[in-house]
């Protein structure tokens, strides 16, 4: 893992190419595939205007204008798209504060993103003032480890979700970080962490085999890599099954190239996470070749600026 300056110098020029499975890329068929490109973002904490220009490290940097240009311009070039979000999309900025998180909502829809999970950090208006704010959201929340029951977002985020491309079937499911000790009990109630690796594997396993689809994608605000057992991404992709790609969040790390980990079955998992305050937009190209199901991905992650 590189710094950050590092990673905006270098990221846009290069893009990693993955295959899937043992078979050469040379035999892949790119003109006989479905491509899928997924676009996502983490932990933009209400950052809707670029950061100043201060003679800070990341002056000038991000936006939500710039950021919808770039989705715009790509959306004219690319048959079929998701736009993600892994979390944290409250509180940083006095945006947050005047609004309550009703701009970040209805920009979000502006740009058409398909999906998001839930970070700590959108418990910040506590469960009221977020269910307040969904009908901003065109876009439906992902979780599968929170249990809203007895709560006012009891029946309001979906434990997955299904995207129809052709003849592709993508799979969503979304975890989240435990609440206790980084959110004030008064502001979750009576929400129930459950364990994400457990409900993950419950929920990709229904996805791949019950669902029939061909990509499992996991939006997960549980933190890229800690010290010691903390569960994480890592963690997550390791001790998992039927998973293909982890979208990361909340310890806004910024990634050169997607992570390659081994699931449980020794299946290549990738994780990607693209820092923080809506710097970077991650992408990803998946391409699916449509008489056998096989697929590679071409990844590249771009600095708006």
């Amino acid at each position: 893992m590189q710094t950050r300056r590092d990673f905006l110098k270098n990221s846009g020029k290069t893009a990693l190419l993955l295959g899937a499975g043992t078979f050469p890329l040379s035999a892949f068929s790119f003109d006989k595939a479905t491509k899928i490109t997924i676009l996502h973002t983490n932990d933009v904490h209400s950052r809707i205007e670029p950061f100043p220009m201060d003679g800070s490290s990341r002056q000038g940097l991000g936006g939500a204008a710039r950021r919808a240009k770039l989705i715009e311009k790509i959306r004219k070039e690319e048959d079929h798209i998701l736009l993600l979000d892994a979390g944290d999309i409250f509180q940083g900025t006095p945006y947050f504060n005047f609004f309550g998180g009703e701009l970040e909502f209805k920009l979000m829809s502006r740009m058409g993103y398909d999906a998001a999970t839930l970070g700590n950090h959108d418990f910040d208006v506590g469960l009221e003032g977020l269910v307040k704010q969904l009908p901003h959201a065109t876009f439906p929340f992902i979780n599968c480890n929170y249990d809203f029951t007895n709560t006012l977002m009891e029946g309001r985020a979906l434990p997955h979700k299904v995207f129809q491309f052709e003849d592709i079937r993508i799979g969503l499911i979304g975890v989240g970080v435990e609440l206790d000790g980084l959110v004030p009990p008064n502001l979750y109630g009576e929400t129930r962490y459950l364990d994400p690796i457990e409900k993950a594997n419950e929920e990709a396993a229904f996805l791949k085999k019950q669902k029939g689809c061909n990509f499992v994608i996991c939006l997960s605000h549980l933190g890229y890599q800690y010290e010691g057992d903390k569960v994480s991404d890592i963690h997550l992709a390791q001790k998992t099954r039927n998973i293909d790609l982890i979208l990361g969040g909340h310890t806004h790390t910024f990634l050169d190239k997607p992570d390659s980990r081994r699931n449980l079955d020794g299946q290549e998992v990738l994780i990607n996470q693209v820092g923080w305050a809506g710097i970077m937009l991650g992408r990803l190209d998946i391409y699916f070749e449509k008489d056998n199901g096989r697929h590679c991905k071409a990844c590249n992650n771009i600095p708006i600026i």
